[in-house]
């Protein structure tokens, strides 16, 4: 950190008086805590929240382990005290922040809850996904008893458009005296987000950091040479790209072969071009070679081929810039690329770091069976370890990809191919992260990544206390264009805009604990609404200004022959008809002489008002044609205010309006909106298809299932296909009682789906049947071999929808009548065995 002067030592000491518990937090850490981590933990200490955006790896989690801290500074007194709350987009980094909260403060006090997992639950420090604090409020738990703070770590994923609405809910509902400790990515409008915070919490902190404490060296990999991206001859400020990367994208010259053996003429001037060329030291750019030009190496890059995946970690590896995490947007294109360094031959490990990752393996999976061991690859995954290379993504085992975070963060595993979702907050730097190519599949089609993505796996690169610098490398792809690489580099931010929409299980939980006028005021205070409503106050203020210019257009052209706004209103009319006419031309006969009629009696009109002899006419014309534009663009404005104001209120209203139809509630005499009892029920159904699932139990139509048939019904109901996946047909759906309650399920879904479109309102996907013979043999006890075949998918991907398929039966298993409720714990307990159950926590 830079050496402060005498006057901000001595305002940091008269800060530290006045904050004893940050300063001696502070002096227990290993690092010298920067400036916005104290900031944040100074404004807990004064009793406020906190929203703190900084970037991926700068340490934002310091805050809000200093609110943990805040917690658990008095003893419990009577088996209480106060709790702190700590949440997770993603069951990965809860199950991570679990173990390492458990290091410092004990197994005793601390416990997590995701939803299929549940470990010392009434601990006084509790990590969570953020969907089981949202289902504590709306059930008034007791264990939010005690609660001070809740920290919700990356609470930018509110703009996430399946889940993002749950921030936004325990935001609304968590109890005032709550202080919330959030944790942000840098966005381009944190302040705007500060602001609703402030409304809805009361006093919030906005703290804002765009430093990374590792700085980031921006490289392109050409060919075998590491060229920086940035020229920073001229400084930061300025950043310019390298020169030498513009040069060679436009250059037009022989093909490669044949500048092959040119490029070796050039031997010993790479190093004075700023580049890695097999290992030696980058210097930046800062050293021209002779005359102030870069050499430029004499061939037609756009058609190079690419350097295989071996040669480039061995690249790095000379470089001394391993560990690396290679980001390829494919899980198949992340196992290709271990196999590719694998069949290389390459090993980056010592014979002790293999003895090492071997033990630490064993002891992780030892309670997996070996059968199961033999066919998720077990051997051969175990052999890419110890060769120090790995992939990372969802469709890995969650035990296998544990391990593999583990490994890396010990720097036994030295490369891992991965696919963005490492990207997602869990801790796991580099010193390296390359990008292959700067676009991605979005399940429709091939997009450039956003500055905000870029940011984010980058981020990855560079390890606080390990690193002086991190490093991107952008491997050169035919048609890369240097100044769109540096854009994204350049922008660190991107905007947090808001997802949240009711559903009809807030809806009811609304209304029964504030009623309905109220439950639309609450959720007029939606980030969403704000946002709405900031929008509106903006155009509100164009349109007052357009007014303003409006009336001095009308002056302008003011005609003594009579109203001049009148007869230019007449000219528009005509020119739009006639301008009609002449592109309309598949028109009818008759209503192009309909057409003509209006003409001619607009022109008439026309040429007998009285503005139409005037002699400045055409004068008046042009600040008429100026008029009306200006007006087209008001009416515009006005429309989208019309629209937004009340957007999140009125969509309430329409969700109420089909329970209310469907008898979920009732108005009564006084007017007053209640529950009915299928009302109540359906308080405790969370996820995408609440209203099919409650409508469902209220109808019977699950009633007579087996335990099998009820969790491969279940699974129909939360498994969401690829776009390609066509189902398994009839031939591979269960017979008897399943398949009459599934078309009953199938029909019922097509009745609400009528209904919704109805009341205008955004339906769901139908019921999807593509894992129901998987989870129907994994159900009824069959091996992982024969239910991973007819799957067709890889095991973390059954093992993630059979969690989620336990998720809706436990809720089955609470709101159902005694006999579906009975076969639901049954079903559940059925799909938990063999590596559905197994968690390393």
């Amino acid at each position: 950190m830079t050496e402060l002067s005498p006057a901000e030592r001595y305002a940091r000491a008269a800060k530290d008086r006045d904050h004893p518990i940050t300063a001696e937090f502070a002096a227990s850490q290993r690092f010298e805590l920067d400036p916005f981590q104290i900031a944040g933990c100074q404004a807990l200490e004064d009793g406020r929240s906190v929203l703190v955006a900084a970037p991926t790896g700068a340490g934002k989690t310091i805050v809000g382990e200093f609110a943990i801290h805040l917690a658990m500074r008095e003893p419990a007194v009577g088996g209480f005290g106060d709790k702190a709350f700590y949440t997770t987009p993603i069951k990965a980094l809860s199950n991570q922040k679990f173990r390492e909260l458990q290091e410092v403060y004990g197994a005793d006090e601390v416990g997590l809850l995701t939803g299929d997992t549940n470990i010392n639950g009434n601990a006084r420090i509790v990590v969570m996904t953020t969907e089981v604090l949202r289902n504590m409020l709306y059930a008034d738990s007791g264990a939010l008893r005690g609660l001070r703070y809740v920290v919700m770590d990356e609470v930018h994923y509110l703009a996430d458009r399946f889940r993002g609405a749950v921030w936004e809910e325990i935001i609304i509902h968590l109890p005032p005296a709550v202080r919330l400790i959030s944790l942000s990515a840098t966005v381009s409008n944190a302040e705007e987000f500060g602001d609703w915070l402030d409304t809805v919490r009361g006093d919030t902190e906005v703290i804002v950091s765009e430093i990374r404490p590792v700085p980031l060296e921006q490289h392109v990999l050409v060919r075998g040479d590491l060229l920086p991206l940035f020229d920073d001859r001229a400084g930061i400020a300025t950043a310019q790209v390298n020169q030498e990367l513009m040069r060679i994208r436009s250059f037009k010259g022989p093909t490669f072969e044949n500048n092959r053996r040119a490029s070796s003429m050039r031997s010993g001037s790479a190093q004075n071009s700023g580049r890695y060329e097999g290992g030696g030291r980058h210097q930046g750019g800062r050293r021209p070679a002779k005359g102030g030009q870069r050499p430029v190496r004499a061939a037609n890059v756009q058609r190079m081929e690419r350097i295989d995946r071996p040669d480039v970690v061995k690249l790095l590896q000379r470089a001394n810039l391993l560990p690396a995490i290679f980001f390829i947007f494919s899980r198949v294109g992340c196992d290709a690329a271990v196999q590719q360094v694998r069949r290389s031959g390459l090993r980056l490990t010592s014979p002790e770091e293999r003895g090492q990752i071997r033990a630490i393996v064993e002891e992780r999976t030892r309670a997996l069976l070996d059968e199961d061991l033999a066919i998720l690859g077990y051997w051969e995954w175990l052999d890419n370890l110890e060769r120090g290379i790995a992939s990372h993504h969802a469709g890995l085992l969650p035990a296998f990809k544990e391990v593999v975070e583990d490994l890396f963060r010990r720097k036994l595993v030295k490369v891992v191919f991965a696919t963005e979702t490492l990207a997602l907050g869990i801790n796991m730097p580099a010193r390296t992260v390359v990008l292959e190519k700067l676009e991605k599949f979005n399940g429709e089609a091939r997009v450039a990544i956003t500055s905000g993505e870029y940011t984010q796996l980058t981020g990855r690169a560079g390890r606080r206390g390990i690193d002086v610098e991190g490093h991107a490398v952008i491997q050169w792809t035919e048609g890369l264009d240097p100044q769109q690489v540096a854009a994204l580099a350049s922008r660190r931010t991107y905007p947090l805009n808001s997802s949240f929409r009711p559903t009809y299980n807030m809806a009811v939980n609304l209304i029964d604990q504030f009623g309905r006028a109220r439950a639309r005021e609450i959720l007029e205070s939606s980030f969403a609404q704000f946002q709405a409503d900031r929008a509106v106050v903006g155009l509100a203020r164009k349109v007052r200004e357009s007014e303003e210019t409006l009336a001095g257009y009308q002056k302008a052209m003011t005609c003594d022959r009579g109203d001049f706004t009148e007869y230019s209103g007449i000219r528009r009319q005509l020119s739009d008809l006639e301008g009609l006419n002449r592109k309309d031309a598949n028109a009818s006969r008759a209503a192009r002489e309909a057409r003509q009629r209006e003409i001619g009696d607009l022109r008439r009109r026309m040429q007998r008002h009285p503005c139409h002899q005037c002699p400045d006419r055409e004068h008046h014309a042009r600040w008429a044609e100026r008029y009306w534009k200006l007006m087209r663009s008001v009416e515009k404005m006005r429309q989208q205010i019309d629209t937004r104001t009340g957007t999140v209120a009125r969509i309430f209203d329409r969700v109420v309006d089909v329970l209310t139809e469907l008898d979920y509630v009732e108005v009564t005499g006084d007017g007053t909106t209640v529950l009915t009892p299928a009302g109540s029920t359906m308080r405790r159904i969370y996820g995408e298809r609440d209203l099919l699932i409650a409508e469902s139990l209220r109808t019977g139509i699950w009633r007579g299932l087996d335990a099998a048939s009820l969790a491969t019904l279940a699974c129909c109901l939360v498994y969401e296909p690829r776009r390609d996946e066509s189902g398994p047909g009839e031939r591979g759906l269960p017979r008897g009682a399943f398949r009459t309650a599934l078309a009953a399920t199938q029909e019922l879904w097509q009745r609400l789906e009528d209904l919704e479109q109805d009341h205008h309102l955004p339906g769901t996907e139908t019921v999807a049947t593509g894992l129901a013979e998987a989870m129907y043999s994994w159900a009824r006890g069959m091996p992982l071999d024969r239910v991973l075949i007819e799957a067709d998918m890889a095991a973390g991907d059954f093992v993630r929808w059979a969690k989620q398929t336990i998720d809706l039966l436990d809720q089955l298993s609470l709101v159902a009548d005694a006999p579906l409720a009975t076969t639901a714990r049954k079903a559940l307990d059925a799909v938990r065995r063999g590596i559905v159950a197994y968690s390393s926590v």
